[in-house]
């Protein structure tokens, strides 16, 4: 589904790369793009959260189209958090890189990355789809539902931080890989490699969804992509939710 060859259209300043990736879709120009800014004025989150931007971190929207099903599409979700992981891995070090269901990644327990999958149909069969994500280079907003952190904060204050699009150089060829890997062997390698990773398994959390709050013991994540959570009424599939562990403050 992603386009090695993609070329890449660099914004000083954009409202959002995820909106300007919509905009161009609807107006039927989906041919595959990164859309990568440097600053954004009204970014975007899951449900419709405002993601903050600061200067010196990675903004990037890739547009394309696929004939691939919705529900293999929302597994790019997962490949993006495995070749973020990778990528901070080269910066910090094996063992310190965490991925949080549904689509975050984050380093020493914070929360350094975030990913959001928007689609929708195209005229002549098939779906455009704008796989968005920021990850948090240089700086990280504070006062959100979790703790966060960046990749300038990790590191020790001598080493060099690479700028936005250095990180995008490291990152691409391994969300290429895993994005093969999906396409041609299924959803196996890229959930051993993503479970590898997985943040607070076998810990008590709480599931919100909407107004309702489901609580349990993150068991694993399923073949089709879903937080198996072990409940007091069994064991439940949860498609879609926010996780919030027991010391992160919920505003």
């Amino acid at each position: 589904m992603i386009d090695g060859q993609a070329p890449v259209a660099l914004f000083d300043e954009i409202d959002s790369t995820l909106l300007e990736a919509r905009r161009r879709a609807e107006r039927g120009d989906s041919s595959p793009v990164w859309l990568i800014a440097r600053r954004q004025t009204a970014g975007r989150g899951r449900r419709g959260r405002t993601w903050l931007s600061f200067d010196g971190n990675l903004l990037a929207t890739l547009l394309f189209t696929t004939t691939r099903p919705p529900a293999e599409i929302a597994l790019l979700g997962f490949v993006t958090g495995v070749a973020i992981a990778e990528t901070f891995d080269t910066y910090v070090g094996v063992g310190r890189v965490t991925l949080k269901w549904p689509n975050d990644v984050l380093i020493d327990g914070a929360k350094a990355a975030g990913i959001l999958i928007d689609s929708g149909s195209v005229a002549k069969a098939g779906t455009w789809v704008a796989l968005a994500f920021g990850a948090n280079v240089a700086a990280a907003p504070a006062a959100i539902d979790q703790p966060t952190t960046s990749l300038r904060q990790t590191l020790p204050p001598d080493a060099a931080v690479p700028d936005a699009m250095t990180f995008f150089s490291v990152l691409r060829p391994r969300l290429e890989h895993w994005a093969t890997r999906l396409a041609t062997e299924g959803f196996a390698p890229v959930r051993a490699a993503w479970l590898q990773r997985a943040h607070g398994l076998g810990r008590s959390v709480r599931v919100r969804q909407g107004e309702t709050d489901i609580e349990g013991v993150i068991a694993s994540v399923s073949a089709r992509g879903e937080l198996e959570l072990d409940t007091s009424t069994g064991r439940r599939l949860i498609a879609a939710g926010d996780v919030f562990f027991p010391q992160a403050h919920v505003g």
